[in-house]
């Protein structure tokens, strides 16, 4: 099973120093992938629904910091030279799909070839308002970014022309060294299954109990079958709280003892993990959470 690590890109201890000795560390340790989140500003009044707590509301407060995904990557490129790195989610709507692409080749050019390009349609309305982006039909249109994007990495003239974007013939290079990028979609939808089976190389779900996991799997694979491809094609990555102390919900983590983290992702294997992205949850800030991962990596992996 291979292991991601979020990298501490959000939050109140954002420095350049401290976020390349935690990318370096994983990759020391054996770390499969690093991964950042996406959200660029928010509103004081939310009324959109966070799909990731009961109660659906967003967690984060308005004065946390959060750094820029793809900019954050292309620093961990420099830092880095063998780990992976992800996008756990790039909120297709929040962007234009042309120059999106532009830094997600330079992106995988600079990393030698490292990006998962992770996607989804988003939830929080009201920051895409901000951004000044449409949000009515966010689902077609972000499938529209992804054939742009098809194009723009495959085609020698690429152009394209379609219900919400059209560009003519163009020069784009350089064309990512990944042919293709690898693609992991996330979402919870019959939408979300039917775009993982089109463009997907995983599906990628997040904090999801076993159970749902194991449906939403089913589902992808006969959103697959559907247009008959085949679902071993496809990777499954799950997003879990690496919590050794036990606080967040348990369907939520992997916690526990060495024993007990153990059990968990052999549980997890048996369901068709194939990936598991692990947000580290610990006292003691970054150095806290980076603990966590070299016990994590050590005892249990």
């Amino acid at each position: 099973m291979q292991i991601g690590v979020h990298a501490p890109h959000l939050g109140r201890q954002l420095d350049a120093a401290t976020i390349r000795a935690f990318a370096r560390d994983c990759e020391n340790l054996g770390v499969h992938s690093l991964w950042v989140s996406d959200h660029v500003c928010w509103p004081l009044t939310i009324h959109s629904r966070y799909p990731y707590t009961d109660d659906g509301s967003f967690p984060a407060t308005t004065d946390m910091g959060w750094l820029d995904p793809l900019g954050t990557l292309t620093f961990l490129a420099g830092c880095t030279s063998r780990i992976r790195l992800g996008t756990t989610v790039l909120i297709l709507p929040y962007r234009l799909p042309v120059a999106t692409a532009k830094q997600l080749a330079s992106l995988d050019v600079l990393s030698d070839g490292r990006l998962i390009l992770g996607v989804g349609v988003g939830w929080m309305a009201e920051e895409a308002a901000v951004l000044g982006m449409p949000w009515d039909h966010r689902g077609r249109r972000s499938d529209e970014q992804l054939q742009i994007f098809e194009r723009l990495f495959g085609d020698p003239q690429p152009s394209f022309d379609g219900e919400f974007y059209s560009f003519p013939e163009v020069g784009f290079e350089p064309k990512p060294i990944q042919q293709p990028v690898p693609v992991w979609v996330g979402g919870a939808t019959p939408a979300a299954f039917r775009r993982t089976a089109r463009f997907g190389h995983g599906f990628h779900a997040a904090f999801q109990p076993i159970e749902v996991v194991r449906d939403e799997w089913r589902a992808v694979g006969a959103a697959c079958e559907a247009i008959g491809r085949d679902p071993a094609e496809l990777t499954l990555s799950l997003r879990l709280y690496l919590d050794p102390d036990a606080r967040m919900e348990p369907a939520k983590s992997v916690a526990g003892s060495p024993q007990q983290m153990r059990d968990r992702l052999a549980e997890l294997a048996e369901a068709g993990v194939g990936h598991v992205l692990l947000d580290p949850v610990a006292k003691g800030g970054v150095e806290g959470r980076l603990d966590a991962v070299r016990q994590f990596m050590t005892d249990v992996v």
